[in-house]
């Protein structure tokens, strides 16, 4: 992860590069009352020449898009676009990716609800 890298215009101060053109922001971290379990929420940043990255998660991800348009891509549904409010959830441990459709940097907030311990992101075999 690059703390500053060729920051894009738009994107938060703050924001750390995870991958090429995908920027986050955590912003919450905590156990929750399910034993075993913990929330993370992070803001996303995408630009829009961030290739997709097919990945999974040890639980559930919560998305809703806060600007731009973003086109996502799960395992066993149709490929889905989605504007500023709108929200889809991705189960758990299914495969997905995201891609930046508009001109500018599309942001979301994502909040998973994850096994503790495991790595909060994995990359999917290819």
């Amino acid at each position: 992860m690059s703390p500053t890298g060729n920051r894009p215009a738009g994107v938060s101060e703050t924001a750390v590069e995870a991958a090429p053109g995908l920027w986050r922001t955590n912003l919450q971290q905590q156990d929750l009352s399910v034993p075993g379990r913990e929330v993370v929420q992070t803001r996303v940043e995408i630009t829009p020449d961030s290739p997709p990255v097919r990945h999974y998660h040890h639980g559930e991800e919560i998305i809703c898009v806060l600007q731009g348009s973003l086109e996502y891509k799960v395992d066993g549904q149709p490929t889905r676009v989605c504007n500023a409010w709108d929200a889809l959830t991705v189960p758990n441990g299914v495969i997905h990716s995201v891609r930046n459709v508009g001109d500018g940097v599309a942001i979301e907030m994502a909040t998973y609800v994850v096994e503790k311990g495991k790595p909060l992101l994995e990359l999917a075999e290819q």
